[in-house]
């Protein structure tokens, strides 16, 4: 019998390409089969503790801070064979990416991460970039999301006072509704460029 290799891999896209979706989906699916596993989130739009999609399905997580020990919580919580499935996984530091490696490859468990690569200035998360440095497989969703000019949106533009930010902490957690005190909105390269938001971001 060939031998069985556990692995991290990272799904990553822009906004709204359905990450948390496909996250839920997937945990769902091992359950069913009979696989044990901990879903982990940080951050999530929903409120601490809680892995949610725009969709409106959500699930109890563990919730991650920057103080977590991922290498105990898994060892503690996740037999071998089991799952461990991370959702906004951007929000990582580097040693808890380093941790999840570890528990892949000593504690025999697949671990799945779920991550916006680049953050509003087009530049990659710390653990975004831990992430496509370690892991097993990497994989673009590939679900469509536009910006408002119809081409491919693959800029995360933060918006304030209606205009593109430039400058401010790389973690402000927002969300693409306009009642949000932060918000994102999925632009084309050139628009993020320009700072066009679009005819209903203007005026």
């Amino acid at each position: 019998m060939a031998p069985v290799f556990h692995e991290l891999t990272l799904f990553h896209g822009s906004m709204g390409a359905g990450k948390s979706t496909l996250a839920l989906q997937n945990a769902y699916n091992r359950r069913q089969a009979g696989r044990p596993g901990i879903l982990l989130t940080s951050m999530d739009r929903a409120g601490s503790g809680v892995m949610s999609s725009r969709l409106g399905v959500m699930a109890d997580a563990i919730e991650v801070t920057g103080s977590t020990d991922l290498t105990a919580l898994i060892a503690a919580e996740v037999p071998a064979g089991g799952f461990v499935i991370v959702d906004e996984a951007q929000f990582l530091k580097i040693e808890q990416v380093e941790q999840l490696a570890w528990a892949v490859d000593e504690l025999c468990v697949d671990v799945d991460c779920y991550a916006i690569a680049t953050d509003f200035r087009s530049q990659l998360f710390p653990g975004s970039r831990r992430l496509l440095e370690l892991a097993d497989h990497t994989v673009s969703l590939q679900v469509e999301v536009t910006c408002w000019c119809g081409r491919p949106g693959r800029q995360n533009a933060r918006i304030e006072d209606g205009r593109v930010a430039r400058v401010g902490a790389q973690v402000a957690v927002g969300d693409v509704s306009d009642a949000a005190e932060v918000t994102y909105r999925v632009l084309c390269r050139r628009h993020w460029r320009d700072g066009e938001v679009g005819p209903e971001g203007q005026g």
